[in-house]
């Protein structure tokens, strides 16, 4: 850890106090290299930055009086500043982004990709695994990627099981296969479990993978034209077909890949910025093994007021400094202090680390074609956030709403005759969805299927903490339901202590068709009916439609849950023993699930009433 020293200046409650005693402590402070905080009332961080000379960089805020409209909002608001004293500049960069992460300050630029990229991963067993993963990563298997997003692992993990058969099965299924399953039937798996494959072959199989992943399809190619033809010549002809399709099957993947590289092992990340219509947009492509494996837009937070070499360099620390970098950065524009940042991600990597704003040839193209794309997600995110303020702007006509109103919560219930019942909170604001605030509550000790106090329960539990203080005060709550629901909507406010949300119940028409919608207000005497093409209406439907998805969601995943955890142990007259054999004669509980009744009846100790009741038990 680096060593560091920390000076706090004191609040004022005056203004003109506390911008004094700020410009006596900018005049002590040291001209070494830190970061520092800028904070507003109640002791929140406003911005986090850093500096080589802490005294010039802080000093500067004071001095100058051309900041832009950013930078003169957030000093009308300061009243304190903490500093912090580090050894060097790389020091300083490492500090401010974890403290930006933590902090979440309301004038940095933030960059919400906090999740961990995926991995195709092939283990380490004997018989080594296929597997989709993200986490941490482990010295005993081979991590192949990561890839932007996990469509582009899953594709590449169906793709490979077509050409190379490895198995994906979960160690417990494999260890207890006593006969192939659906996988190898069409000819998904070459069926490593029950020896239908000799090791020495599987392993070669697990090898031509490998280097396929590692961007040598070329070399794997021409082994096995080699294979092919001397199985051919050896008149093996059902092992030459099968090899045959292999080589087609994987000329196949050659031509999905977006781009191809001359360099065949480049492993290279390529990220632009670029600024459009009042937006940053940062496009991240990545290849591997010299193949283009996909790209992602990232649109930061509190962006306003920054350039793209600041928003790149925030980029490139805030994304790379918890993550695994790959040799070659190509960038557009050069970063702010990347030289800084080159040694400071290869410190972290333990190899060298090349920013490269200048590309010639390829690489060039990369760069230009992520420079398009992110062109594109701009135009289309603009055209998406006209539609939806003119989609908000109209049903707050439509309703007589405050121009205020921006955020918009709405609940919907999903359960099947009562069985697992859940909840879900979806969030609209700032004119679009915003996925990381959406919440699902699992719904306990109610009447299975009374949908009213499912609900009751739902509000309560999330408007009961706000009401504390725990959570932003939504302008609109929207329920999926009619009068009754409102009216039980309305008590369970009350009873939390809110009455500022405007409540809105939308039910379905008599038909119950899209578009015959009515709206229900507390505060008028009859529903409203906008017209099926209403723009307000689509706005409505959008969001109830996408809290029913994550209801639905939801409850699916509870249910199979619960479903899959009663299976065997409910079956009356299924002891341990009994439980262990169907097990392991059908590689877990999904091949029981999977067996028909006579197949279970084979099974030692399974008579035809008990091989009934697993079947009722697991269908139910």
């Amino acid at each position: 850890m680096p060593e560091q020293s920390s000076s706090e200046i004191p609040f004022h409650s005056a203004a003109l106090s506390s911008q004094k005693a700020l410009l006596e402590q900018v005049k002590n402070l040291p001209g070494q290299p830190g970061v520092y905080r800028f904070l507003g009332a109640d002791g929140i961080v406003l911005y986090v930055g850093k500096a080589i000379s802490l005294k010039k960089r802080v000093g500067s805020y004071f001095q100058k009086n051309d900041h832009s409209p950013r930078i003169r909002l957030m000093l009308a608001q300061v009243i304190g500043l903490e500093t912090t004293v580090v050894r060097s500049e790389g020091e300083a960069l490492v500090l401010e982004n974890n403290l930006i992460k933590a902090l979440s300050p309301r004038y940095n630029i933030l960059f919400r990709d906090d999740k961990s990229y995926p991995y195709v991963v092939i283990t380490g067993h004997a018989s080594p695994r296929l597997a989709y993963y993200r986490g941490a990563l482990d010295k005993r298997h081979q991590y192949f990627g990561p890839f932007p997003n996990s469509y582009v692992v899953k594709e590449s993990i169906q793709l490979l099981q077509k050409v190379f058969r490895l198995r994906t099965c979960e160690d417990s299924v494999f260890a207890n296969r006593s006969r192939p399953c659906l996988l190898h039937q069409i000819k998904r798996c070459s069926a490593p479990c029950v020896d239908l494959i000799t090791a020495d072959d599987y392993r070669s199989d697990v090898n031509n993978a490998v280097r396929f992943l590692n961007g040598k399809a070329s070399e794997v190619l021409g082994e096995l034209e080699t294979r092919m033809q001397t199985a051919s010549e050896a008149w093996l002809f059902e092992e030459a077909a099968a090899i045959r399709d292999q080589i087609n099957a994987l000329s196949r993947i050659q031509d999905k890949q977006f781009v191809s590289s001359n360099s065949s092992e480049v492993d290279a990340d390529i990220v632009v910025c670029v600024i459009g219509s009042g937006m940053i947009c940062v496009n991240l492509a990545m290849v591997r093994g010299g193949r283009h494996v996909g790209d992602k837009n990232l649109f930061p937070s509190h962006a306003d007021g920054y350039d793209a070499p600041a928003a790149l360099e925030a980029f490139l620390a805030q994304h790379y400094l918890d993550r695994n970098v790959p040799p070659v950065i190509f960038c557009h524009p050069e970063p702010e202090n990347a030289n800084v940042l080159a040694e400071l991600l290869g410190q972290q990597a333990e190899h060298k680390v090349v920013l490269n704003s200048h590309p010639n040839g390829e690489r060039r193209v990369w760069l230009d074609m992520a420079i398009k794309n992110a062109e594109l997600a701009i135009l289309q995110r603009s055209s998406q956030t006209a539609t939806q303020h003119a989609r908000l702007g109209s049903l707050i006509e439509a309703l007589g709403w405050p121009d205020a109103v921006a955020r918009i919560e709405c609940f919907d219930i999903s359960h099947t005759m009562g069985e697992a019942t859940v909840a879900s909170c979806v969030v609209y604001d700032r004119f679009d969805m915003q996925p990381k605030e959406y919440r699902r509550y699992n719904i306990e000790g109610i009447t299975p299927g009374d949908d009213y106090a499912a609900m009751r329960q739902a509000l309560i539990r999330r408007y009961g903490k706000i009401a504390a203080g725990e959570g932003v005060v939504p302008d609109v709550i929207l329920i999926d339901g009619g009068k009754g629901q409102l009216s039980m909507a309305t008590e369970a406010m009350a009873e939390v202590g809110m009455s500022s949300p405007i409540l809105l119940g939308v039910a379905k028409g008599e038909t119950r068709k899209a578009g015959l919608e009515q709206l229900i207000l507390n505060d008028r005497p009859a529903p409203v009916v906008l017209k099926r093409d209403h723009p307000a209406l689509h706005l409505i439907q959008q969001i109830r439609d996408e809290a029913h998805r994550f209801a639905i969601t939801g409850h699916r995943a509870r249910r199979a849950k619960t479903r899959v955890t009663s299976s065997l142990e409910d079956v009356e007259g299924i002891g341990p023993k009994r439980r262990q054999k169907l097990l392991a004669s059908f590689g877990g509980l999904q091949g029981v699930k999977a067996a028909s009744l006579d197949e279970l009846k084979q099974v030692d100790g399974i008579n035809s009433a008990l091989a009934e009741k697993i079947y009722a038990v697991l269908h139910a």
